[in-house]
């Protein structure tokens, strides 16, 4: 085992995807001669050359739909987005075409297509560039929507996501990408669709996904300070959810809150605290909580900013109130 980046982890889950498969390219802006936006692609077009590690202008539709059909004919494009924000202007081939095509066609064409980048809050980026858009694309049928909290998942369902023969959306978080992390130099992958218990505990389950897990294992930490024991678990992917490995888990601590940095109308969270009702409802002890960004536009200065999104503080009294000690 070594220490690496989260950046470090994306790209060698590519490089050494680009090695095994000759089908696998890169495309997207600023890919190749700056190196990546935020340097995940450092060095690949040295290593693969132009006809693989691939510039493009700053046209995501355009990009997005020569990926796709790139894919329909046997390639396997990794489409960079330099924010999640900016597939919006891409979102009619992501969920038109790359999403339905395999029932469209039936089953004569497929998509096997990653699309990856940064998404979120990151900063003092305007209410255009801090967005959540995990639970958009989880609400479409035909695609896999991924988001890793470490250096480790990233690398390994990076890896299961190119080979994957469905088009998958792998989310990252501009924030994350210095993070260091244990990831093993022999080659692992890491199934689409299990979540992880990242600690383990009695008292209340805490469910969360992405950069949001830093929140949820520090508040676990100061809670248990108190004598109080938090279960922790990381989504890893929003579709498919693994709801059997959160509502066994309440079915053990008999309550939940889940923290998720999107906002609260039909976010991934929503969904949880239907499910676990309808399959665990006599276990619970307590009213499911949520803890999401509050419901308007992220605004630029750092104060309100820090004041709308999810925090510990936030996390923390959530779990005191699902323990009636608040």
């Amino acid at each position: 085992m070594r220490e690496i980046q989260f950046r470090e982890a994306l790209r060698e889950a590519m490089s050494e995807e680009m090695r095994r498969d000759k089908n696998v390219f890169l495309m997207g802006e600023e890919v190749a001669e700056y190196n990546g936006a935020y340097k995940v692609s450092q060095g690949m077009l040295d290593e693969f050359g132009a006809e693989r590690v691939i510039d493009t202008p700053i046209a995501e539709l355009g990009f997005a739909g020569i990926g796709i059909g790139a894919a329909m004919n046997g390639l396997r494009p990794i489409i960079e987005f330099m924010t999640f924000n900016f597939s919006l202007v891409a979102i009619d081939q992501l969920i038109n075409s790359a999403a339905k095509i395999l029932s469209m066609s039936a089953g004569q064409y497929s998509s096997p297509i990653v699309f990856r980048g940064p998404t979120g809050n990151a900063g003092m980026l305007g209410a255009q560039h801090s967005q959540n858009f995990e639970n958009w694309y989880a609400n479409t049928p035909g695609l896999k929507v991924v988001v890793p909290s470490n250096p480790y998942d990233a690398k390994g369902l990076l890896k299961t996501a190119i080979r994957d023969n469905d088009p998958v959306i792998f989310m990252e978080s501009e924030v994350m990408y210095g993070d260091k992390g244990q990831v093993p130099e022999g080659e692992y992958l890491i199934p689409i669709g299990v979540a992880d218990i990242k600690r383990e505990g009695t008292d209340v389950t805490l469910v969360s996904f992405g950069k949001m897990m830093k929140i949820a294992l520090q508040a676990a930490a100061e809670l248990a300070k108190e004598g109080v024991s938090v279960e922790v678990i990381d989504l890893r992917s929003v579709r498919p959810i693994d709801y059997p490995a959160v509502i066994n888990s309440v079915k053990k601590t008999n309550r939940l809150v889940i923290l998720e940095e999107a906002w609260p109308l039909s976010s991934i969270a929503t969904d949880l605290t239907f499910n676990v009702q309808r399959h665990a409802f006599d276990y619970l002890d307590a009213p499911i909580l949520r803890v999401n960004s509050m419901d308007v536009p992220l605004p630029y200065a750092s104060t309100l900013i820090e004041a709308i999104l999810p925090n510990l503080k936030r996390t923390i009294d959530a779990i005191n109130v699902v323990l009636y000690k608040k």
